[in-house]
């Protein structure tokens, strides 16, 4: 990684980003994300009958799964594209990835319920790969081209001409247009800057220019084609993708039938839940329809989030800076593998504590030894985490609120019709469920620090800001907390309910800011999961890998990592 100090240019993957070039692709995600498109409803559908599939115990499983393609593209007549036999064909391969099998191509001969019973097993767990590219529903989209538009007015001074640096523009006598030679052309863009009739466009395969992690290249047909040595499975890419070719891998069909069997299925709701739902559900409705369903109760993550920001403060305050030169902290399981891919040498510095994910699992086990956990989040980056082995154990399943939004239509549950359980959802603390929102991690770790560790934080007893990174919180010994605070952060949902929304949607975080001012208590560790806990109930994450990496000495490099952190991935806590 190369770094130019003291600029608003980073220098990533080969590829100079400008903050203003950084800021318009954020733009152009955000408005794919926030649109109602027909992928979404096929999508439902496919949760919607593979819940219905489930609940249908009287029906083989064989033989219903290969019926509902024909119930999801009914007709002879294609309703997405011009082919039927082709949507019913990309149907029957979103359908076995929602029944958590594996992908296949269009090579292979065999019918939808192919190993079905792999599916129908009391232990499922999320296999690699969780995301999966549909190569016969991909488009095989150009990976980047330069193209003159019907725009261009064939003007005088053609200062496209000009500026190309291969000359691989010239102006075409019969018309005045300009013209690219496609063989020449190096893709730089400078063409596209300068036109004043904004006749040139930069066209990109959407879910590349989505990917952080350049992880998706082209294979020899021209298809979208994954890396999985680089990819951290953030589902950017399938959020971004126009024609629905990418997908990720699901648990419905599993939960249901754990359910059915009389396991006493727990689930933990992620604090990200207001408003996914509608908005006149609130938690109280919410944890009535999911005890419908059959969960023998509820629990929200703020519980573990209030868990986990009690010892992130004590590692902090213990570690930083005698033994590590910064904290980075995030509970996304996909951040944390970008990280320790990109940056090896400051693994170490990473938070080692228990996600609230995993903490509000183990706390719910620890007082219901033969329950099973379902969390339930905005995004499909906590399946990555669900399938790490030491993690199995405390967490049984993961579905996303879209996921769960089948579920609800398949039994026709109306939850906002419902009447609220006087139980709520769980205590927590403020913030604790504003781990949900932009800067709320950093900020619940550095009031617990303000709180139990009192000493002056820095000469005006507020906090600073450090050159080369956002805002953190200082106690006077050199110790810092990074906010990681960034417009592409918190409340990160890849699809909310049955919506694309976009992290930073202001009225998702304004009803969470809502709702989290209701909590009984401030600060994380006033709350009775916290006090109850204590030093003696302390839960840490593993520290075996830690030991193989060589740690570094805090400095300009270190600080630009933590802002690197911030700007390079797109999720945080759930």
């Amino acid at each position: 990684m190369t770094i130019l100090s003291k600029s608003s240019i980073v220098i990533e993957s080969g590829k100079i980003l400008t903050e203003k070039m950084r800021r318009k692709i954020r733009q152009e995600e955000e408005r794919m994300r926030g649109v109602e498109t027909r992928i979404q409803e096929i999508r439902h559908a496919i949760f919607t009958e593979v819940a219905k599939m489930a609940y249908d115990v009287n029906s083989p499983v064989e033989k219903t799964i290969e019926e509902i393609p024909y119930r999801v593209i009914p007709g002879e007549v294609g309703n997405f594209r011009n082919d039927v036999f082709l949507e019913r064909a990309i149907v029957g391969e979103r359908l076995r990835l929602a029944m958590g099998l594996p992908c296949r191509s269009a090579a292979e001969h065999a019918p939808i319920s192919d190993n079905i019973k792999l599916a129908d097993q009391a232990e499922t767990y999320y296999t690699p790969p969780l995301i999966n590219v549909i190569k016969f529903a991909c488009n095989a989209c150009h990976e980047k081209r330069v193209l003159i538009t019907e725009g261009c007015q064939g003007c005088l001074a053609h200062p496209c001409v000009e500026v190309c640096p291969k000359k691989a523009i010239t102006l075409d006598r019969t018309n005045g247009r300009s013209y690219i030679d496609q063989d020449k052309c190096v893709k730089c863009g400078q063409c596209a800057k300068v036109c004043g009739y904004q006749a040139i466009i930069i066209q990109e395969r959407p879910c590349a220019r989505a990917c952080g992690m350049d992880a998706i290249g082209s294979d020899e047909n021209g298809k979208a084609d994954i890396d999985y040595e680089k990819c951290v499975s953030c589902g950017q890419c399938l959020v971004n993708c126009p024609f629905g070719a990418i997908s990720d891998k699901s648990q419905i069909f599993q939960v249901i039938r754990a359910i059915q069997s009389g396991e006493r299925v727990y689930a933990a709701l992620a604090p990200a839940f207001v408003g996914q739902f509608g908005p006149k559900v609130t938690p109280g409705k919410l944890r009535a329809a999911m005890k419908k369903l059959g969960f023998a109760d509820v629990f929200e993550v703020a519980i573990g989030a209030d868990l986990c920001a009690a010892q992130e403060a004590e590692d902090f305050v213990n570690e930083v800076p005698e033994k590590l030169p910064f904290m980075a902290t995030s509970c996304c399981p996909a951040w944390s593998v970008m990280a320790k891919k990109l940056f090896p040498d400051y693994a170490n510095c990473i938070s080692m504590a228990l996600t609230p994910m995993t903490l509000t699992a183990r706390l719910i086990k620890k007082h219901n030894p033969n329950a099973k956990v379902v969390f339930v989040g905005p995004c499909a980056a906590k399946k990555l985490e669900a399938m790490r082995r030491s993690v199995r154990s405390e967490v049984d399943f993961v579905l996303t609120f879209e996921e769960m939004s089948g579920i609800f239509d398949a039994r026709q549950v109306d939850v906002s019709a419902l009447e609220e359980d006087p139980d709520g959802v769980s205590d927590a603390s403020v913030d604790g469920r504003n781990f949900a929102v932009s800067g709320g991690v950093a900020k619940s770790v550095e009031n617990v620090i303000r709180e139990k560790y009192p000493e002056p934080r820095t000469q005006d007893g507020k906090c600073r800001r450090s050159e080369g990174m956002p805002e953190t919180a200082d106690n006077g010994k050199g110790r810092k907390v990074q906010r990681l605070s960034s417009r592409r952060h918190g409340l990160s949902g890849r699809m909310r309910g049955r919506s694309r929304h976009d992290a930073v949607n202001q009225k998702s975080q304004a009803a969470v800011n809502k709702y989290a001012a209701q909590a009984k208590h401030k600060i994380s560790s006033q709350t009775e999961y916290v006090k109850g806990t204590g030093q003696a109930g302390r839960l840490k994450r593993t520290a075996r890998w830690r030991k193989k990496v060589k740690r570094k000495k805090d400095g300009f490099a270190a600080a630009i990592l933590q802002w690197y952190f911030c700007c390079r991935c797109g999720r945080q806590r759930q």
